[in-house]
């Protein structure tokens, strides 16, 4: 799309799924693209894919839940673009066990990566935000509308998430700033296998049928016209549109309906 040639963006969590499908859209549509992650070489691929042009694409090994590593990745933004226009808070981890048998730790780990590492990173980005009147989106789920059993840390962190982005955006009314909060369903992606089980180990395996799922290149799709659009929120899938309207109205109804759903799951910690 012309409306985003040379525009500046930064992407937390780019190394795989919804984050590397949002590096690929924009090295497709000639932005100057910021990728962010622990894991540098998957950026360097995708990079490499389209030319890697070091003087459109910078790659930054980065781990949100320190605060000093997201000042340094915008600063280097910065440094090198001179501006930033769209800041996209991906990066997140998610977990699979009953908060009754749940450490806390991982429940803190949660927090830092899905909520805590957006705050630092539009912290820091927001006067140059504001300078150019561009947009900062987080990338939430269905689970920051509705709680989800077994995922108590992963629902509450996206809860916080919601709330931090719908206050940015109220703050800002007057300043041109958009603030988006993108929804999806369930994403074919590797969260589900790099979700985090009551220890806090990787489960290794998806509990969950990614065949049938919306891909992470569709839902990138859907978030950069969300951003052209300038949306505040966007919800995908229909059955993730369909929880939440029915969460409105049959709050206790959804509640035994998502408890059923996510029980029929292969080793359902409910069994």
């Amino acid at each position: 799309m012309v409306y985003f040639k040379d525009k500046v963006i930064i992407i937390t969590g780019a190394s795989s799924g919804i984050g590397f499908a949002l590096a690929e859209y924009c090295l497709k549509n000639d932005m100057r693209v910021v990728m962010a992650a622990r894991t540098v070489e998957p950026m360097i691929s995708i990079a490499e894919k389209y030319g890697y042009d070091k003087n459109r694409v910078l790659i930054r090994t980065t781990d949100v839940t320190r605060q000093d590593e997201c000042k340094k990745l915008i600063e280097e933004t910065v440094d090198k673009f001179g501006k930033i226009d769209i800041l996209i808070n991906n990066a997140g981890v998610s977990m699979r066990a009953l908060f009754a048998d749940l450490e806390i730790d991982v429940m803190k780990k949660l927090m830092d990566v899905n909520f805590w590492g957006a705050v630092y990173c539009t912290k820091y980005a927001l006067p140059y935000l504001l300078e150019s009147k561009g947009s900062v989106a987080g990338v939430s789920s269905i689970a920051g509308y509705k709680g989800l059993p077994a995922r108590t840390g992963y629902s509450a962190s996206k809860f916080a998430l919601h709330g931090f982005l719908e206050t940015l955006a109220i703050e800002n009314l007057k300043n041109d700033l958009h603030v988006l909060t993108a929804c999806p369903g369930f994403t074919a992606s590797a969260i589900r296998e790099k979700a985090l089980d009551l220890k806090g180990d990787p489960q290794g395996e998806s509990p969950r049928d990614e065949d049938k799922m919306m891909t992470a290149p569709e839902v990138a799709k859907h978030i950069m016209k969300a951003i052209y659009k300038r949306k505040r929120r966007i919800t995908l899938t229909t059955q993730g549109k369909l929880l939440v309207w029915l969460n409105k109205f049959f709050p206790q109804w959804v509640d035994k309906m998502v408890y059923n759903h996510m029980a029929k799951e292969p080793d359902s910690p409910f069994k």
